[in-house]
């Protein structure tokens, strides 16, 4: 196992304060509180207000995290962003959250992997370190997910939720403690499972993606389950096979909080107990890449982590992309 590059230092998440409970959607659709906590093991989610903005929510976070490092936003050298909900599509989220939070001297960019977009870019902020690009690195996961849901399918539309997660990582100062290592895989062949057809090129504004709901999410459940257990398993496999452990090893797992089914069956196939897993979405829904930096945030203020922890986080996402990242804490 070679020595860490980098490791994660301060973690931080904003959620929104508006909660959205199943009894809301039951004045919405034809359903029940029942019917959606035994689908997805989700009883509320928090909806984000016309004054927070994915760039809103994710500068909070970055404050809250440079604040516990004993940092300024000038110190910040690079800002790497994942998100499936920009507030604008050009320029790049990061370029907009690098002006809000005042990171005059940071490079600033999205990373595109949809719920994977965290793993990613922290996957992407070790090359910038391991090149000596960048010391001081804020890595973001952020969503505003419930503006590109589409309420007439009940479906997706009771699945998601906002609010954004953000960790500093820096270069590893010990020889054991940091990121041991990280699986990254995409099926583009199996895009069509999870995916928005609108707002692009392809499909500009207009009177066509206005009848097709283009500008809205849409998933083909049955498919992206039984693709999601088997891919998120493998790469836990990956992870912990390129970081020379077993899931003995592991103190906890972190899986994207896509649905409660979802990380039971996935935790189950991994031959991980349920003791050590990590668990959040029946309060926050799905929030895409910032379900895991958000899960991470609150881990490490319940006491789940500490030094020396081994956790294992995994995600997966449109694209398909997957990916599984092992730390010591």
């Amino acid at each position: 196992m070679k020595r860490p590059i980098a490791e994660f230092g301060p973690t931080a998440c904003y959620i929104p304060t508006k909660v959205a409970t199943n009894a809301d959607f039951e004045q919405m659709f034809d359903t029940s509180d029942e019917w959606i906590l035994e689908r997805t093991g989700i009883r509320e989610r928090h909806w984000a207000s016309d004054e927070e903005t994915i760039a809103f929510m994710a500068t909070e976070a970055s404050k809250r995290a440079l604040d516990e490092a004993g940092l300024t936003p000038e110190d910040v050298d690079a800002i790497v962003v994942g998100t499936a909900s920009w507030d604008r599509l050009l320029p790049s989220q990061a370029c907009d959250i690098q002006a809000v939070l005042g990171a005059t001297n940071a490079a600033a960019f999205d990373v595109g992997a949809a719920c994977s977009g965290f793993l990613y870019a922290v996957s992407v902020a070790e090359g910038m370190i391991a090149s000596g690009t960048g010391e001081q690195i804020l890595v973001i996961g952020a969503e505003r997910l419930t503006r590109i849901a589409d309420y007439t399918d009940r479906s997706t539309a009771i699945l998601f939720g906002d609010g954004a997660g953000v960790v500093l990582m820096r270069p590893a100062t010990d020889g054991t403690r940091g990121i041991l290592s990280i699986y990254l895989k995409t099926d583009g062949r199996l895009g069509d499972l999870l995916y928005r057809s609108g707002g692009g090129s392809l499909q500009p504004p207009g009177e066509v993606m206005e009848r097709e709901h283009g500008y809205f999410i849409k998933m083909a459940g049955r498919e992206v389950f039984k693709h999601a257990v088997r891919l998120m398993a493998d790469a836990c496999d990956q992870a912990l096979r390129r970081a020379g452990l077993t899931v003995d090893d592991i103190d906890l797992l972190i899986p994207h909080q896509a649905n409660i089914r979802i990380i039971e069956a996935t935790a189950k196939r991994a031959g991980i107990p349920k003791e050590k897993v990590y668990i959040n979405v029946d309060r926050f829904g799905n929030t895409s890449a910032a379900s895991i930096p958000i899960a991470l945030d609150e881990a490490v203020r319940a006491g789940r982590i500490g030094p020396g922890s081994i956790v294992l986080l995994v995600a997966f996402g449109g694209g398909l992309t997957w990916a599984s990242i092992v730390i010591r804490w």
